[in-house]
């Protein structure tokens, strides 16, 4: 069988090996999940569903230093971060308990015609199907709760894929679901290549399909799903922030600094491009700089480092080939603009680069902010607009009418006002718009998206 080997991203250290499935595990996988959803008589109950969740939560709360490890180690984001993800990832099961009682249907009104008179109808919500979801490695335990947890609360059997650069995260969950009496076949994960789990993908036995990932294969994918099957695509973003001459400065900086440079910046909604007013676009991108150099790079395992390694050493490359690219048409380096290793690269801030280039018209997805002066509003928040993405934005105003004027204008799923991009809790709708994806993730929502509704019509004469 082979074997997939899972490597530090900070020092290249093998981790663990792991199996490997191929195209007929898929099929039995895909087999077992259609099983379960065409037999009513195994679907489970939904104080059941809230039963097991309970469980897993409370497991999970034993499990946080553990769980923190194995997310720091194999996905490279600091200690300090990847326990607020492990925080996270309980309070999103917590969230979905929660939500199970919440979910209902609605009354059709009927009789204000003499076709519908003496009928009472109603809609309520049951499973969606088999549900497929195919997971990221920059979060890589709360992004498979994300994708798992909701079909399980509705009660749709779910098979995940992790990103084959972090699995391990995955599969402890796996362990925590069964430990916490999960039904055999209703959480099932896949590792395996990339060709094995299109069937994941196209099999018309699959009933929705959550992804995250790039743009490139999010659309491919999309294309290849068979009639009736309902997706959720979370694609990147290039985030832009418009700052105007009266924002706070003092409160504005950490905000910028953490929205930009957590994880890396390998997070979709990361602070990237930054359009600040010219009367303070210089001491803005000066003090940035300055705490972006203070930055503590390294070990993610060390309690202390605040700025972990790129996932593979090839986005390293990446990452200086277009820093490099900037620098030679004109974009000012205010800090950092080196790698330091194979695996690590120093905090970015560079200012003004041209419009032509990849740190401004593509997903950085790495640790550079750029700022860009500007003196009219209106242009600026054009250039903001002016890329096929659109997830988070951010303005920093005081005012409240061009607070409201540029959260108009701004061509976002969510616009942060005085908070950085990257703001996110687990209960809010969260997608991308355009290039950036299709439907809304957030635990409510996704188990929205995971079900469906049924109409039930009763005609009789005492009505």
């Amino acid at each position: 069988m082979q074997k997939l080997k899972v490597f530090s991203p900070y020092d290249n250290k093998l981790i663990k090996e792991i199996p490997m499935v191929g195209a007929t595990e898929v099929e039995e996988a895909l087999t077992t999940a259609y099983g379960l959803f065409k037999d009513r008589s195994k679907w489970l109950p939904a104080y059941q569903r809230v039963e097991i969740l309970e469980r897993v939560a409370q497991i999970m709360s034993t499990r946080v230093e553990e769980l923190t490890n194995i997310a720091a180690e194999e996905g490279g984001k600091p200690y300090i971060d990847s326990e607020v993800e492990v925080l996270r990832a309980i309070n999103g099961v917590k969230l979905a308990i929660g939500y199970i009682g919440q979910m209902k249907g609605e009354q059709i009104p009927m009789g204000h015609t003499k076709s519908s008179a003496n009928r009472l109808a109603f809609t309520f919500r049951e499973p969606i199907g088999v549900v497929s979801s195919i997971s990221a490695f920059n979060h890589p335990l709360n992004l498979i709760i994300h994708q798992t947890v909701p079909a399980i609360a509705v009660g749709s059997p779910v098979i995940i894929k992790p990103a084959l650069t972090t699995p391990l995260s995955c599969l402890a969950f796996m362990d925590i679901l069964k430990e916490a009496g999960l039904p055999d076949g209703w959480c099932q994960v896949i590792v395996c290549e990339n060709n094995a789990a299109e069937k994941l993908v196209s099999d018309e036995r699959i009933n929705y399909l959550s992804f995250i990932g790039s743009a490139k294969v999010g659309w491919y994918l999309r294309s290849k799903l068979s009639p009736g099957t309902r997706c959720a695509l979370e694609h990147g973003g290039a985030a832009p922030v418009i700052v105007e001459k009266d924002a706070d400065v003092e409160l504005m900086l950490p905000a910028l600094l953490k929205g930009g440079f957590y994880h890396a910046g390998q997070v979709c909604v990361s602070v990237q491009r930054i359009f600040v007013h010219e009367s303070i676009c210089e001491d803005v991108a000066n003090k940035l700089a300055k705490m972006a150099s203070a930055l503590i790079v390294g070990d993610p395992l060390d309690k202390k480092t605040e700025v972990g390694p790129l996932i593979l050493p090839r986005e390293v490359d990446r990452v200086e080939e277009w820093v490099n690219e900037a620098v030679s048409k004109g974009a000012k380096v205010l800090c950092g603009g080196k790698r330091i290793s194979d695996n690590l690269y120093e905090p970015t801030v560079l200012l003004d680069p041209p419009d032509d280039v990849n740190v401004t018209t593509q997903e950085i997805f790495g640790p550079v902010v750029c700022l860009y002066s500007y003196s009219d509003r209106n242009e600026a928040i054009d250039k903001a607009n002016s890329l096929p993405y659109a997830f988070q934005a951010a303005v920093f105003t005081n005012n409240l009418e061009t607070t409201l004027d540029t959260v108009n204008k701004l061509n976002a799923t969510a616009v942060m006002v005085n908070d950085h991009t990257a703001f996110r809790v687990d209960w809010m709708p969260f997608g991308g718009r355009d290039s950036s994806g299709i439907g809304m993730g957030g635990i409510p929502y996704s188990m929205d998206e995971m079900t469906r509704e049924k109409m039930i019509v009763i005609k009789s004469d005492v009505l």
